[in-house]
């Protein structure tokens, strides 16, 4: 009988081996069998990659190297950046593997003092220093053939949402190592700055900041405002507040756009910084008020009034007015510090914008039944009016524009973003060429000729239009300072940042540009939370209502022990049903007490139920499962091997 006992415990015992063997076995042969399999099973996908970026990595015709320095384990402690920095890899892991050899992904821990991180500083990249001294490094490198670099110097959770569009902009810029070129119309002095051609001519000219942040990243090329066909090199043409451009000029931005070209403009219906750019405050000579692009805007599938500027009592800018000494400053309502929250967070080009310094705006609404989508980034508030322009021309004080102020009460879209099919605005080639004004000199056209006509666009257009062309103007977003010669810009605002970000998401293929910003990966426990705050409603109900019967009890049971209200205690101790009262409160007080212990521990039953299930399917089941998934591809595997040798015999 021990005998028996003793064999039942070693059968036990090596049954329990052979399982925690055939465990890990199941799990080494899934490392190995499956390593490149991938299961997304986010509820949004956020570990597959979207079509434009698969379609901006299968592109690739030259090896590019991926280099991401990570600090693992000094971040040890730092639950955001190690959960994230896991997402970061297995995007660049999956693709990697989607590049079909053309990317080169090299993991590299750059520990202190190390020949790592001399490296990572080189590169320059940014490091985020801990309490203890030691500096952790998280960010990407890029490299192609030709000896061109593109950096993400650190990965912020705040710009989780657009890690995938950050990621593919660097991959794309790498394949073609040429800088992209930026084609500009404009009639503001962008490089010449406040005193236009005589200043620049007497070395005195400071060049706008937007246009010096544009001169850095870009090759720049202005054309003429009079041209037959715009430059093919030109990559995305910026159109900044032009003088009136004639037909020919209008047909050349039209069959550029057909052709898949990308467009940024800028109109305004009364140009601030046109009228103060000059010296002293006047007007540079030939400078244009009002802006307009004729029949274009209508055929790109959105409507412009010049005549009409946006009045915002809710985002009106503080200007000094000193006409009151107890009221230095006023509120001026066709200035306007736009929000966050008025801006489209999900969309690339806005989403870094916390704050625009805008003047006397216009503003887009759709056509109806066009072929394009519009999609606005950035608008007023719904304490917003309309005001003639010849009014505003008057110079109207910043208290008769808010005497009798009517708000539409609803909602005015300041800049747009156009995608889709568009239809030429001509029909037919416009062969006229251009005439210069009476007595200029004639103008200088582009070396490209006019290319056929073409009717609809080749694919869809991705145009963003802008109703301000303040936003350029220093005054209004930049505090500029010199420093050992040389400009230093403090922004207020961030107007660079739109106009950059705009032309850099513009100068992607339309495949990167359809890639908005996805969710994040840190979701909260939807779940876990509707039970807390179900649990949370019953708790509140049930210990507020527990806490009236305990109070009751002790009111009772007080009045009862100094023998009740007007008697007089002396006379004698409680009578034999006051004793059985004072019995029943104080059960009763004990026995509420007891009962808001238990709600106040249930509060989290539910939540660690949850939590036990969880862990249970983690940990128990789900091995399980693949335990017996692999038997039972083992059985079958046998069975056929089985019937084979049958066969054959």
């Amino acid at each position: 009988m021990q005998n028996q006992q003793i064999s039942r415990s070693a059968y036990r015992i090596i049954m329990l081996v052979l399982l925690a063997v055939l465990f890990l076995a199941v799990n080494m042969f899934s490392n190995v069998m499956f390593r490149s399999a991938r299961v997304d099973l986010t509820e949004n996908s956020l570990y597959t990659l979207s079509e434009g970026t698969a379609e901006v990595v299968s592109q690739i015709e030259e090896p590019i190297t991926l280099r991401f320095f990570y600090s693992e384990e000094l971040a040890t402690d730092y639950g955001r950046i190690r959960t994230y920095a896991g997402h970061v890899r297995d995007l660049l892991e999956e693709i990697r593997a989607r590049s079909n050899g053309m990317i080169r992904l090299e993991v590299i821990e750059p520990e202190p003092f190390s020949e790592d991180e001399d490296l990572a500083m080189s590169l320059g990249l940014k490091g985020a220093p801990t309490q203890s001294g030691d500096i952790i490094y998280f960010g990407l490198v890029g490299t192609n053939s030709v000896d061109g670099l593109d950096s993400i110097p650190f990965f912020t959770d705040e710009r989780e949402q657009y890690l995938e569009y950050d990621i593919a902009r660097m991959i794309q810029n790498l394949s073609r190592p040429e800088r992209p070129v930026l084609g500009i119309v404009t009639n503001l002095p962008l490089d010449t700055g406040a005193g236009g051609l005589m200043s620049a001519m007497r070395g005195e000219s400071l060049p706008f900041m937007i246009y010096e942040e544009l001169r850095n990243r870009f090759e720049i090329e202005f054309l003429e405002q009079q041209f037959q066909a715009v430059p093919t090199r030109v990559d995305v043409l910026m159109i900044a507040h032009p003088r009136p451009l004639d037909m020919p000029t209008l047909y050349a931005i039209d069959q550029f756009v057909m052709r898949g070209g990308h467009v940024l403009a800028f109109v305004d219906p009364h140009s601030e910084v046109s009228l103060t750019a000059g010296p002293n405050g006047d007007p540079v000579r030939g400078y244009t008020e009002q802006s307009d692009l004729g029949p274009l805007l209508e055929s790109w599938g959105v409507n412009y009034d010049p005549t009409e500027i946006v009045g915002d009592r809710a985002l009106a800018q503080r200007v000094r007015t000193g006409l009151d000494a107890r009221r230095q400053e006023s509120d001026y309502v066709i200035w306007l510090a736009v929000p966050r929250e008025n801006v489209d967070t999900n969309d690339i080009v806005t989403s870094d914008v916390a704050r625009l310094n805008l003047g006397t705006v216009g503003h887009f609404t759709p056509v109806e039944g066009a072929t394009t989508v519009f999609s606005p980034l950035v608008t007023s508030s719904e304490d917003a009016q309309l005001y003639d322009v010849e009014y505003v021309k008057g110079g109207p004080k910043p208290d008769d524009l808010l005497r009798n102020f009517d708000p539409a009460e609803k909602r005015f879209t300041i800049a747009a973003r156009l995608s889709g099919p568009v239809t030429s605005a001509f029909e037919g080639p416009v062969d006229e060429a251009p005439v210069a004004p009476e007595g200029a000199q004639s103008p200088r056209k582009s070396q490209d000729k006019a290319p056929p006509y073409m009717a609809q666009s080749e694919k869809d257009a991705n145009i963003i239009v802008f109703a301000d062309s303040d936003i350029f103007d220093d005054r209004f977003w930049v505090r500029t300072d010199s420093y050992l010669g040389e400009r230093v810009a403090q922004p207020i605002a961030d107007n660079a940042v739109f106009v950059m970000s705009a032309i850099d998401n513009l100068m992607g293929s339309n495949e990167l540009i359809s890639l908005r910003a996805r969710d994040k990966s840190d979701r909260p426990f939807a779940v876990v939370e509707e039970l807390r705050r179900s649990a949370e409603r019953r708790f509140l109900a049930e210990q507020e209502a527990l806490e009236k019967k305990i109070d009751e009890a002790e009111r009772n049971l007080t009045e009862l022990q100094v023998g009740g209200p007007g008697e007089d205690v002396a006379e004698g101790g409680p009578s034999e049903q006051e004793a059985s009262a004072i019995k029943r409160f104080r059960t009763e007080l004990l026995d509420s007490r007891k009962k808001l212990r238990d709600v106040q521990r249930d509060l989290r039953r539910d939540v660690e139920q949850l939590g036990a299930q969880l862990r249970f399917i983690n940990i128990v089941l789900v091995p399980i499962i693949l335990a017996l998934v692999a038997l039972a591809a083992a059985f079958l595997r046998y069975r056929r091997r089985k019937a084979r040798v049958e066969k054959g015999a």
